[in-house]
């Protein structure tokens, strides 16, 4: 492809593409637990640092969620909880199955009784 491409007097420069900046890494503390570390300029305490911060990791498909609900707030019905799996967080209200009836066993050892005799008394004939 190279040498088509000069033969029509073209030549190709390859393109030199920055790595994506990345807002911070992931460090572990003195105790092994994973943290954070936030890049230079990132890592300010205030309102100018938290806007940097969200700036650096805004990404269209993704938004902030406030982490309280009000109080007094009624819970909502989660549909798809009980085929989708279960999350403690954001799980609302399951529904449950609606239970079958009760069987009333008496009645089950009356039918029972009564073909064990109606057997006795077709094989005593």
């Amino acid at each position: 492809m190279n040498d088509d491409l000069k033969k029509l007097g073209l030549r190709l420069r390859p393109r030199v593409v920055e790595p994506a900046r990345q807002p911070g890494r992931i460090a572990f503390d003195d105790r092994g637990n994973a943290v954070y570390a936030w890049s230079d300029g990132l890592s300010e305490d205030g309102e100018h640092g938290e806007r940097a911060r969200r700036k650096a990791l805004d990404h269209p498909g993704l938004s902030f969620m406030e982490e309280e609900q009000p109080a007094n707030t009624p819970i909502q019905n989660n549909a798809k909880g009980t085929r989708l799996g279960y999350n403690p967080y954001e799980s609302g209200l399951l529904k449950r199955k609606p239970t079958a009836p009760k069987r009333d066993l008496r009645e089950l050892s009356k039918w029972i009784e009564m073909k064990k005799r109606v057997g006795e008394t077709k094989r005593g004939e």
